[in-house]
Protein backbone atom coordinates (compact mmCIF):
# COMPACT_ATOMS: atom_id res chain seq x y z
CA UNK A 1 0.00 0.00 0.00
CA UNK A 2 2.72 2.74 -1.15
CA UNK A 3 -0.02 5.26 -1.58
CA UNK A 4 -1.32 5.35 1.31
CA UNK A 5 2.28 5.98 2.92
CA UNK A 6 2.82 9.10 -0.09
CA UNK A 7 -0.40 10.31 0.30
CA UNK A 8 0.31 10.30 4.13
CA UNK A 9 2.99 12.06 3.47
CA UNK A 10 1.21 14.97 1.64
CA UNK A 11 3.98 15.77 -1.35
CA UNK A 12 3.01 18.29 -3.42
CA UNK A 13 4.35 19.74 -6.83
CA UNK A 14 7.94 21.41 -6.65
CA UNK A 15 8.29 19.93 -3.30
CA UNK A 16 11.89 18.54 -2.34
CA UNK A 17 11.37 14.94 -0.67
CA UNK A 18 13.82 12.55 0.43
CA UNK A 19 13.86 8.65 0.77
CA UNK A 20 16.38 7.67 3.30
CA UNK A 21 17.36 4.31 3.28
CA UNK A 22 15.32 3.73 -0.18
CA UNK A 23 17.04 0.40 -0.82
CA UNK A 24 16.40 -0.70 -4.38
CA UNK A 25 14.14 2.53 -4.95
CA UNK A 26 10.63 1.07 -4.53
CA UNK A 27 9.10 4.41 -3.70
CA UNK A 28 10.50 6.29 -5.80
CA UNK A 29 8.26 6.49 -8.95
CA UNK A 30 5.37 7.14 -6.23
CA UNK A 31 7.40 10.15 -4.90
CA UNK A 32 8.46 11.04 -8.36
CA UNK A 33 4.71 11.52 -9.87
CA UNK A 34 4.14 13.18 -6.58
CA UNK A 35 6.27 16.22 -7.40
CA UNK A 36 6.15 16.16 -10.82
CA UNK A 37 8.51 17.53 -13.22
CA UNK A 38 9.67 20.76 -11.12
CA UNK A 39 9.96 18.66 -7.84
CA UNK A 40 13.32 16.87 -7.48
CA UNK A 41 13.17 13.31 -5.12
CA UNK A 42 16.41 12.29 -3.32
CA UNK A 43 16.81 8.64 -2.62
CA UNK A 44 19.54 7.90 -0.56
CA UNK A 45 20.75 4.67 1.11
CA UNK A 46 24.29 3.71 3.00
CA UNK A 47 24.97 0.57 0.36
CA UNK A 48 26.65 0.58 -2.36
CA UNK A 49 24.58 -2.11 -4.30
CA UNK A 50 21.59 -0.64 -3.51
CA UNK A 51 22.03 2.48 -4.58
CA UNK A 52 23.38 0.86 -7.81
CA UNK A 53 20.17 -0.78 -8.08
CA UNK A 54 18.15 1.79 -7.44
CA UNK A 55 20.19 3.67 -10.15
CA UNK A 56 18.94 0.78 -12.51
CA UNK A 57 15.61 1.00 -11.83
CA UNK A 58 15.38 5.23 -12.19
CA UNK A 59 16.98 4.81 -15.43
CA UNK A 60 14.24 1.72 -16.49
CA UNK A 61 11.51 3.95 -15.33
CA UNK A 62 12.90 6.71 -16.66
CA UNK A 63 12.94 8.75 -13.83
CA UNK A 64 14.72 12.12 -14.71
CA UNK A 65 13.57 14.02 -10.93
CA UNK A 66 15.00 11.11 -8.81
CA UNK A 67 18.82 11.70 -7.74
CA UNK A 68 20.00 8.56 -6.04
CA UNK A 69 23.43 8.93 -3.65
CA UNK A 70 25.24 7.02 -1.03
CA UNK A 71 25.37 8.04 2.55
CA UNK A 72 27.25 7.32 5.66
CA UNK A 73 24.75 4.71 7.83
CA UNK A 74 25.10 7.66 10.96
CA UNK A 75 24.57 11.12 8.94
CA UNK A 76 22.14 11.45 6.38
CA UNK A 77 24.13 14.04 5.07
CA UNK A 78 21.60 16.64 4.22
CA UNK A 79 22.18 20.42 4.77
CA UNK A 80 20.19 22.89 6.69
CA UNK A 81 16.82 23.20 5.43
CA UNK A 82 17.35 21.53 2.19
CA UNK A 83 14.39 19.46 1.94
CA UNK A 84 10.58 19.57 2.45
CA UNK A 85 9.36 15.93 3.74
CA UNK A 86 11.60 12.75 4.59
CA UNK A 87 10.49 9.43 4.72
CA UNK A 88 11.89 6.23 6.09
CA UNK A 89 10.81 3.04 5.12
CA UNK A 90 11.44 -0.30 7.59
CA UNK A 91 15.02 1.44 7.99
CA UNK A 92 14.51 3.65 11.78
CA UNK A 93 15.28 0.36 13.81
CA UNK A 94 18.45 -0.11 11.94
CA UNK A 95 19.95 3.37 13.28
CA UNK A 96 22.13 3.12 15.97
CA UNK A 97 22.03 6.65 17.87
CA UNK A 98 18.52 7.84 16.18
CA UNK A 99 17.55 11.03 18.45
CA UNK A 100 21.12 12.36 16.92
CA UNK A 101 20.07 10.83 14.00
CA UNK A 102 16.61 12.86 14.16
CA UNK A 103 18.43 15.81 15.28
CA UNK A 104 19.86 16.12 11.84
CA UNK A 105 16.57 15.36 10.22
CA UNK A 106 14.97 18.21 11.83
CA UNK A 107 17.70 20.50 10.68
CA UNK A 108 17.59 19.73 6.89
CA UNK A 109 13.76 20.46 6.70
CA UNK A 110 12.51 23.40 5.92
CA UNK A 111 9.76 25.43 6.88
CA UNK A 112 6.37 23.34 7.46
CA UNK A 113 9.10 20.46 6.73
CA UNK A 114 7.33 16.66 7.59
CA UNK A 115 9.50 13.80 8.68
CA UNK A 116 7.32 9.94 8.41
CA UNK A 117 9.07 6.97 9.50
CA UNK A 118 7.21 3.80 8.53
CA UNK A 119 8.76 0.58 10.30
CA UNK A 120 7.21 -2.57 11.28
CA UNK A 121 4.94 -3.42 14.78
CA UNK A 122 6.32 -5.60 17.09
CA UNK A 123 3.45 -8.33 16.61
CA UNK A 124 4.26 -8.82 12.83
CA UNK A 125 4.96 -11.44 10.94
CA UNK A 126 7.19 -10.06 8.54
CA UNK A 127 10.54 -7.46 9.51
CA UNK A 128 13.32 -7.78 11.21
CA UNK A 129 13.63 -9.77 13.93
CA UNK A 130 11.77 -9.20 17.32
CA UNK A 131 14.91 -7.60 19.19
CA UNK A 132 15.51 -5.43 16.61
CA UNK A 133 11.90 -3.68 16.36
CA UNK A 134 10.97 -0.33 18.22
CA UNK A 135 7.50 -0.06 19.22
CA UNK A 136 5.96 3.73 17.82
CA UNK A 137 6.13 4.80 21.39
CA UNK A 138 9.89 4.59 21.30
CA UNK A 139 10.35 6.46 18.05
CA UNK A 140 7.82 8.69 18.87
CA UNK A 141 9.74 9.70 22.23
CA UNK A 142 13.05 9.12 19.97
CA UNK A 143 11.67 11.81 17.37
CA UNK A 144 9.95 14.36 20.37
CA UNK A 145 13.62 14.19 21.98
CA UNK A 146 15.19 15.67 18.58
CA UNK A 147 12.89 18.44 19.48
CA UNK A 148 9.63 17.30 16.59
CA UNK A 149 6.52 17.07 17.39
CA UNK A 150 5.41 13.61 16.58
CA UNK A 151 2.31 11.15 16.57
CA UNK A 152 1.16 7.92 15.68
CA UNK A 153 -0.67 8.18 11.85
CA UNK A 154 -3.67 5.99 11.70
CA UNK A 155 -3.10 3.90 8.34
CA UNK A 156 -4.50 0.65 6.63
CA UNK A 157 -1.08 -1.12 7.03
CA UNK A 158 -1.45 -4.74 8.94
CA UNK A 159 2.29 -4.69 9.69
CA UNK A 160 3.55 -1.15 9.89
CA UNK A 161 2.68 1.94 11.88
CA UNK A 162 3.41 5.24 10.59
CA UNK A 163 4.75 8.40 12.90
CA UNK A 164 4.99 11.72 11.61
CA UNK A 165 7.54 14.31 12.96
CA UNK A 166 6.62 17.99 12.19
CA UNK A 167 9.09 21.31 12.98
CA UNK A 168 7.63 22.49 16.70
Amino acid sequence: MPEVVVERLDCRPGMKPVDLGAGTGYFVGYLSESVGGRGRVLALHADRAMVEAMQARIEREGLRNVEPGLIAADDPGLPPRSVDRILIVNTWHHISNRVAYAEKLLAALGPGGQLLIVDFTIESPHGPPPQMRLTDDTVQHELEAAGFEAELVEAPLPYQYLVAGRLP
